[in-house]
């Protein structure tokens, strides 16, 4: 081989090594721009003419990223509403993460739930947003008894958007859901079919919002936390992850948070690695009570202590087990035995059925 040959080769390697470094920087870049424009400031935000008045209510603790972070995921309906309007929240869901076991849960919130919003007596939960996420945050974290970090919020379009960012979920729909309105022009009727099936963003919008049962919210909350969660795991896909500079464009400009490019970056690298471990409803109906407050139906909590420590009992329990399962996996593998989790989902597809 001459020296020409061999100085061809070494600047080619040189060349195509530039070129991958080229491809990562533009990225991560690109990814950072998009985050960075996550938390809006100003007239951008959509909490503008409530920022003034909500600060009496504290800053959310800071995250040292080394204890449990929770997350307040709001979701809205804000069609039809003038500029600066803040709809109550449709959707009130607590991601909660813990860095060292590694295991995530999700707490869906029913929107109806009656409890003490700060500075402005007591209302169903989802009209706290209405008066600033602050606000929302704060009265969610008293609920529960667990502080409440950060927040994002969203409207029907950025949940859309998400959705198909992701090319849609397989996804099990556990009956047929049927619902018409009139009053939305039909843009947001619901007619889905019972079965394994494909969900795009619009789909997957009716099957989260569906409440037309006989259980109604109950069952509704179910749904969302058991779609999330799909959701969750098809953005941990390779494909979802070489394309999340195109899923972040796509949702940027419906998504509101007080989330960092730091504390993303973090959140990121901890929720990749973690694993779901429980799902529930707040308030579980052991401590559901049904009320009516000023001639309209709510729904109350039996004893707010006891809803505490609840939460406390789920994060307790699921570690319990883990550390039990952990236990028994190493008994079997030190006996040789080789158990292989069951797949029961139709036709042995994975999905999330309920």
């Amino acid at each position: 081989m001459t020296r020409r040959t061999k100085r061809a080769i070494i600047w080619s390697v040189v060349g195509v090594f530039i070129v991958i470094a080229a491809l990562v920087a533009y990225y991560f870049i690109a990814i950072y721009n998009q985050v960075d424009n996550f938390q809006k400031s100003g007239e951008e935000s959509p909490f503008y003419n409530v920022q003034t008045t909500e600060t009496k209510v504290e800053e959310p603790p800071k995250w040292e990223g080394t204890e449990r972070v929770n997350i307040l995921l709001m979701g809205v309906d804000a069609r039809g509403l003038k500029k600066g309007e803040i709809p109550r929240s449709d959707t009130m869901l607590v991601a909660s993460i813990d860095p060292v076991s590694k295991k995530g849960y999700l707490f869906s919130i029913m929107r109806d739930t009656y409890t003490k919003i700060p500075d402005h007596g007591s209302d169903r939960i989802n009209t706290a947003i209405t008066h600033g996420p602050n606000t929302a945050m704060k009265a969610v974290s008293d609920l529960l008894g667990i502080p409440i970090q950060y927040y994002v919020y969203t409207d029907f379009q950025g949940f859309i958007e998400l959705v198909d960012a992701v090319d849609g979920v397989d996804f099990y729909v556990e009956k047929d859901m049927k619902y018409t309105s009139k009053a939305d022009n039909h843009e947001y009727d619901i007619d889905l079919k019972k079965g394994f099936q494909h969900l795009d963003g619009t789909t997957a919008l009716q099957y989260v919002r569906f409440r037309h049962d006989a259980m109604s919210d109950y069952s509704r909350t179910e749904r969302q936390r058991n779609f999330l969660t799909a959701v969750a795991e098809k953005m941990k896909s390779t494909t979802s992850i070489m394309k999340l500079p195109s899923i972040l464009e796509k949702m940027n400009p419906y998504i509101d948070t007080n989330l960092s490019v730091e504390d993303m970056w973090k959140l990121a690298t901890i929720g990749y690695s973690s694993q779901m471990s429980s799902s529930e409803q707040i308030p579980p109906m052991e401590l559901l009570v049904e009320k009516n407050i000023g001639g309209s139906e709510v729904l109350g909590v039996r004893d707010e202590d006891d809803l505490k420590t609840y939460v406390q009992e789920v994060f307790n329990k699921k570690e319990e087990a883990a550390n039990e399962t952990d236990s028994g996996t190493s008994t079997s593998s030190s006996n040789g035995s080789n158990n292989s989790a069951t797949d029961n989902s139709p036709n042995g597809a994975t999905s999330s059925e309920p």
